[in-house]
C-alpha cells in the first residue's frame, strides 16, 4: 500500500517556515497544517506570530484558532487531528505540508505515541496540593529518585510534566521511562520529507528573533496580553499562557518586570526556545538542511519539493 506523500518544513523560531510553506503552497496545490502549540489558541495572534488574514486566505490551513485559550490541545488530540487532516488533503488531490516548530508534535508523527496510562483526578490533586506545599523543584528531586531518566530531560520548573511523571508512577507502580522503553512504535500512516531550516550562524537568528520581538510589541502584543488578562478566567500556569512570551508580558503587566526587562527576558525566551528546538532537529538525521539564512530558502525548499514530486510521478 502506497503511503501520502507529507512534506514537513521544520526549524526554530524566526527562521521563515511560513514563508517556505506559503512558497511551496504557490506552485504545488497544497493545504498547510500547523504544528504549532500556540498557533490552536483563538485571540493569541501577534504574539504567537500568526499568519496573516491574506496567508489565511490565499492557502487553506489548520489547526489555527481551532480553541479557546481556558482549554488545553493534547499531543494525541495533534496526532489525531493530523492524521485525519492528511487523509482528508490527500482525498482531495492535494499535497499536505507540515509547518511548524513544536517538535513534541513532530515527535509524535514520527515515532508514534506513547500508550501510557490516563490522568486520575485524585492522584493529580494531591500532587497539585504536594506541589504548593514542595514547590515544583521538589517534586522534580522526588523523580529524580524514582526515575532518574525522565528527571534528567525535564526541566525542574516544568510543573506539567513533572507531575504527569509522578502521576504514571502512582498509577503504574514503574518508571515512565521504563513504560516507554518497553513500547512497540507505531508505523506512520504517510511517507514524510522532513526539511529544516537552520542557522548557520546562531548569532543571526538571535538578531532575528530580537527583531521579531520588538516588532511584535509595536504591534500591540502587550494590549493583546491586557484584553486576555481582562476576561477574568486566565491564569498564568494554563498552557496558553506559558507560551514564549505571554509569560513574561503576563508578569510585566503583574508589576514584576519593568518593560525593559520584560523586553530582555521574553527574548532570552525565545533564544532558549530556539536552542531547544535546534537540539531536537540534530536527532534527526534523515532530515534536509537549509542554511535559513541563505539568499533564498524557500525558493531551495520549493525546488527540493518538486523534484520530490517529480520523483514520485514517476
Amino acid at each position: 500500500m502506497n503511503h501520502p506523500k507529507v512534506i514537513a518544513i521544520m526549524g526554530p523560531t524566526a527562521s521563515g517556515k511560513t514563508a517556505a510553506a506559503l512558497a511551496i503552497a504557490r506552485e504545488v496545490d497544497a493545504e498547510i497544517i500547523s504544528v504549532d502549540s500556540a498557533l490552536v489558541y483563538r485571540d493569541m495572534d501577534i504574539g504567537t506570530a500568526k499568519p496573516s488574514a491574506l496567508e489565511l486566505a490565499t492557502v487553506p490551513h489548520h489547526l489555527i484558532d481551532i480553541i479557546d485559550p481556558a482549554l488545553s490541545y493534547s499531543v494525541a488530540q495533534f496526532l489525531l487531528d493530523t492524521e485525519r487532516l492528511v487523509r482528508d488533503i490527500t482525498a482531495r488531490g492535494k499535497l499536505p505540508i507540515l509547518a511548524g516548530g513544536t517538535m513534541m508534535y513532530f515527535k509524535a508523527l514520527m515515532n508514534g505515541l506513547d500508550d501510557l496510562p490516563g490522568a486520575d483526578p485524585a492522584i493529580r490533586a494531591r500532587l497539585d496540593a504536594e506541589a504548593l506545599e514542595i514547590g515544583v523543584a521538589g517534586l522534580h528531586q522526588r523523580l529524580q529518585t524514582l526515575d532518574p531518566v525522565t528527571a534528567a530531560r525535564l526541566k525542574p520548573n516544568d510543573s506539567q510534566r513533572v507531575q504527569r511523571a509522578l502521576e504514571i508512577i502512582a498509577i503504574s507502580g514503574e518508571p515512565m521511562s521504563a513504560l516507554i522503553a518497553r513500547q512497540p512504535k507505531k508505523a506512520r500512516p504517510f511517507e514524510l520529507l522532513s526539511i529544516s531550516l537552520e542557522p548557520s550562524e546562531r548569532s543571526v537568528l538571535h538578531q532575528r528573533i530580537s527583531r521579531r520581538f520588538d516588532t511584535m510589541l509595536e504591534l500591540g502584543f502587550l494590549d493583546e496580553v491586557r484584553q486576555l488578562r481582562q476576561r477574568g478566567d486566565l491564569h498564568p500556569d494554563l498552557p496558553s499562557m506559558r507560551c514564549v512570551g505571554y509569560r513574561q508580558a503576563w508578569e510585566h503587566l503583574d508589576g514584576m518586570h519593568s518593560h525593559a526587562e520584560m523586553r530582555e527576558l521574553g527574548i532570552i525566551a525565545s533564544r532558549q526556545l530556539a536552542k531547544r528546538q535546534l537540539t531536537w532537529l540534530r536527532s534527526i538525521p534523515e532530515r534536509i538542511i537549509i542554511d535559513c539564512l541563505g539568499q533564498d530558502p524557500s525558493a531551495e525548499i520549493v525546488d527540493i519539493v518538486g523534484q520530490e514530486l517529480r520523483k514520485t510521478a514517476h
